[in-house]
Order: structure tokens, then C-alpha cells, then sequence
């Protein structure tokens, strides 16, 4: 079954290499500017490990419940680990004991936990801001997300921790406001605020943005990051 399962990955990662590559060539950019997280979450360790056998360097997670104990038996394989789910202040500092980044800092109250977390442990946390585009000039909706105008608050909060990299941007197309069904013009709003991030913290330059359906339209905005995962493993695995 793993040799089976390996062509399936092999195959299914082919194909997302395919698209990147082109979407970077018709941006007139390198395809190394890009770089492919692979997000594994509700799939087994045995994939991570066939991933990594299949030269995935970066996964990500998005349950500290399921994340932290697929670390700890992945530990061997040197790895970058990215934390992109919504992040619950109990957890916070539980995730930096095993992330290497977190995409989904919204909130000033994280960076205590996050810090404290990082220097516990004598490691410094790559930090991303994730934006919600469909709360600029909006009042506060549910979904994760710092508003657009909340970005630089924020950012000077991280850049202040101890045992905390400000790193860059994360965002998620909108499902509603302005940019719903606009991918790439959300992608390039968040270039433009990650501009903005970058006059004020030159190291930011990161830029997480882009899943499965719509890769394309963020490497053609400049997003550094695509996160992708049912194109590279497929359906989602029945419980067993």
C-alpha cells in the first residue's frame, strides 16, 4: 500500500510543481521565489514521511492536537514546520515548543503566550500577521484575521517579543466583502499592505497566500508561500 500511496503523492506533487512553475513563468518570476507548503493535516505521519522521501521540505498544520504528536514522530526528518490554523490563546505557547511558523497571529493577546513558549525552549518563532481582507473598513466579523488597519499594531507588538521573528503576511481569499470571488485582487492588496509591513520591517518580506484552487492567482500577485493540499494528497482520509 505505502508504494502505491508513494506514486499517488509522487504523481499528485508533479502536477502542483506543473502549475507553480507555470504560474511563475507567465509572472515573469523565478520558480525558486516560490516556496510549496504542503498541508497535511488529517493525514497520517506515514504520508509526511513519504513526502519528505519525495523532497517536501515544509508542512503545515492547523490542530495543535494533532500537529504536535505528528512533530514529535516526524522529528527525524528535519523538516520546516508551519502552523496555519486558527490559534487559540491556551495554545499558543504549546505551538512554539514544535512550529517553526505560525501563519495565523490576528491578535495582540498571542504574543505573550507565543513568546514565552519560544524562549522556554530557546528558539526563535517565525511570525506571521493573517489578514482578513473582508474586515477592512468593516466592523469586526468572526472569522480569524487581523483588519488591514490593524496590521502595523500588531507587527510592532511581535517585533517587540522576545524569542519572536516578524516574518510577513498570511491571508486567505475572502468568502465575502469586496474581494469575494476576486482572488487576485485580494492577493494584491495583501502585496500591498505587506509594501506597507516591509517600510517598517524590512526582514517581513514573507507572504503566505494561494491554496489548491487558487495558487495561480497568488504567485502571480508575488505571494512567496502557496499552501496546498488536497491537490498534492487528495481526498481526505475516512476515520477510522
Amino acid at each position: 500500500m505505502s508504494d502505491e500511496r508513494r506514486a499517488e503523492l509522487a504523481a499528485n506533487l508533479a502536477r502542483v510543481e506543473d502549475r507553480i512553475a507555470a504560474a511563475c513563468k507567465a509572472a515573469g518570476r523565478d520558480r525558486d521565489e516560490v516556496t510549496l507548503i504542503v498541508i497535511t493535516k488529517t493525514y497520517p505521519a506515514s504520508d509526511v514521511r513519504l513526502l519528505a522521501e519525495l523532497g517536501v521540505a515544509h508542512v503545515g498544520e492547523n490542530r495543535d492536537q494533532e500537529a504536535a504528536p505528528k512533530a514529535a514522530e516526524c522529528a527525524d526528518l528535519g523538516l520546516t514546520w508551519h502552523f496555519v490554523g486558527q490559534l487559540q490563546t491556551n495554545k499558543a505557547r504549546h505551538v512554539a515548543a514544535y512550529a517553526d511558523y505560525v501563519h495565523s497571529v490576528d491578535r495582540v493577546r498571542l504574543v505573550s503566550p507565543l513568546s514565552a513558549g519560544a524562549v522556554r525552549d530557546g528558539r526563535e518563532l517565525g511570525i506571521l500577521l493573517q489578514v482578513a481582507l473582508d474586515k477592512e473598513g468593516a466592523e469586526p466579523a468572526g472569522r480569524g484575521g487581523v483588519a488591514p488597519e490593524g496590521v502595523a499594531e500588531l507587527a510592532a507588538a511581535v517585533a517587540a517579543a522576545e524569542g519572536l521573528r516578524l516574518d510577513g503576511l498570511m491571508t486567505v481569499a475572502p468568502l465575502s466583502g469586496r474581494y469575494a470571488g476576486r482572488q487576485q485582487e485580494a492577493f494584491r492588496r495583501l502585496m500591498e499592505i505587506s509594501s506597507g509591513l516591509r517600510a517598517a520591517h524590512p526582514g517581513a518580506s514573507m507572504v503566505s497566500a494561494g491554496m489548491s484552487a487558487d495558487l495561480e492567482e497568488a504567485v502571480a500577485a508575488g505571494a512567496t508561500h502557496v499552501r496546498v493540499g488536497s491537490a498534492v494528497l487528495g481526498v481526505r482520509p475516512r476515520l477510522r
